[in-house]
């Protein structure tokens, strides 16, 4: 071959070369975009599915629990009384009768109180003279439902009737249990309402008013109203039986009617007449007056550690806010009626001097309560406590020599 065509030859070559070369990376080119789209493509579509997959999911998850939260809102949603009557007041004690008072007891009283719209009658329970009386008006008033301080006339009957003793369990629900001593303590009403219906409203009424309820209270005292126990047992659309035993449903009593059962128990079974001398000589010429003798000794006992639980773990506590030094044994009561709220609290010092019998009733609004009537007697016992009042023995008689007994008052 000639160099001539030796040199075509090799720019042919060449120039086929690069033709082939060129063919090729234009395949590369679109086999690259279009392997690089399939694969976005198919990203993308599986992303897609396993999002969706999940969020289903989530939603399957979600949803239940989103109905448990709308439901349990429901269930949280709370009712507020409305209350129309003030916890506070002031000047109380104006227009009270006191000169027949024990000046020492009248002012530890007062002191307690305070500004708190109530009153606090303090009685000794071994003769049935009422050392102090303030707020005379609203204490010789015909009284107010007295809420769960009536379980104690219920304990007492449940007692006599041999139906409990104070270990006796109570089932209360598929597992829940509970004895008098407990059910003292915690105020616990569905054990007092299951002890009514087993009495029966018969028994239930003819204890509350041996026990002094629906009657006067007070001998000769001035201004007294009575309070009222029904005849019948309320209709069953209002708890019938049951709510009178736990909560006093359908029941007025005064501060003075718990005064003097409570007093009955401290001195071991007599009921007294309460006597509030207004003088001097009244207080110098002082002679007792029993109302009956009630059979109730052995069975105090069974009461007292309900009592006195209920001061140190139960529903009176606050009581040790104040004073702890003396044993005092007591029952609360909450409840409200009308626009108003009720708090009782009542107790004596189990002391071998200076026992005393104390009431305090509060009436008004969301503050009122049985815990704060609590609070008060145990700033009470302080006052009283400090002034030696539980070493100093009392200087009215302590038996019942010379005891007048009077018959019941119609």
């Amino acid at each position: 071959m000639s160099k001539q065509g030796w040199s075509i030859f090799r720019f042919a070559f060449i120039l086929l070369l690069a033709l082939l070369l060129k063919e090729s990376g234009i395949a590369a080119n679109v086999n690259t975009r279009s392997l690089t789209s399939r694969k976005s493509k198919s990203q993308s579509v599986n992303e897609s599915q396993r999002a969706r997959r999940r969020m289903s999911r989530l939603a399957r998850k979600r949803a239940p629990r989103a109905r448990l939260v709308r439901t349990t809102h429901r269930r949280r949603h709370r009712y507020y009384e409305r209350f129309s009557t003030s916890s506070f007041a002031q000047d109380l004690s104006d227009g009270d009768a006191t000169a027949g008072e024990d000046p020492v007891v009248r002012q530890a009283a007062v002191d307690a109180l305070g500004n708190m719209n109530g009153t606090v009658v303090a009685i000794e329970p071994t003769s049935g003279r009422i050392l102090a009386m303030v707020n005379q008006k609203l204490a010789l008033s015909s009284g107010a439902q007295p809420c769960s301080t009536i379980k104690l006339s219920v304990a007492l009957a449940a007692l006599s009737e041999g139906v409990i003793d104070k270990n006796t369990e109570i089932a209360l629900g598929r597992r829940s249990r509970m004895n008098l001593t407990r059910a003292l303590a915690h105020s616990n009403n569905a054990y007092f309402e299951a002890l009514g219906r087993q009495l029966g409203f018969d028994k239930v009424s003819y204890y509350a008013h041996q026990f002094g309820l629906g009657e006067m209270a007070g001998y000769n005292i001035e201004g007294e109203h009575l309070g009222t126990y029904p005849d019948a047992e309320i209709p069953t659309k209002l708890g019938g039986v049951g709510k009178m035993c736990s909560f006093g449903e359908g029941v007025s009593m005064t501060p003075l009617e718990l005064g003097a059962m409570v007093s009955a128990i401290a001195n071991g079974g007599t009921l007294y007449y309460l006597q509030h001398p207004t003088s001097a000589e009244e207080v110098a010429n002082f002679q007792p007056r029993v109302k009956r003798h009630l059979d109730i000794a052995p069975l105090i006992p069974e009461i007292s550690d309900g009592m006195a639980g209920a001061v140190l773990y139960g529903t009176a506590r606050s009581v040790r806010m104040n004073f702890s030094e003396e044993e005092i044994l007591g029952k609360t009561g909450t409840c409200s009626r009308a626009g108003t709220r009720y708090g009782w609290f009542a107790s004596y010092a189990n002391t071998e001097v200076g026992r005393i019998v104390t009431v305090v009733f509060l009436e008004g609004g969301r503050p009122t309560y049985g815990p704060k009537a609590a609070e008060i007697a145990g700033h009470l016992y302080r006052n009283l406590y400090d002034h030696n009042f539980f070493i100093v023995r009392p200087t009215m008689p302590t038996d019942n020599a010379g005891v007048e007994k009077v018959g019941v008052a119609q």
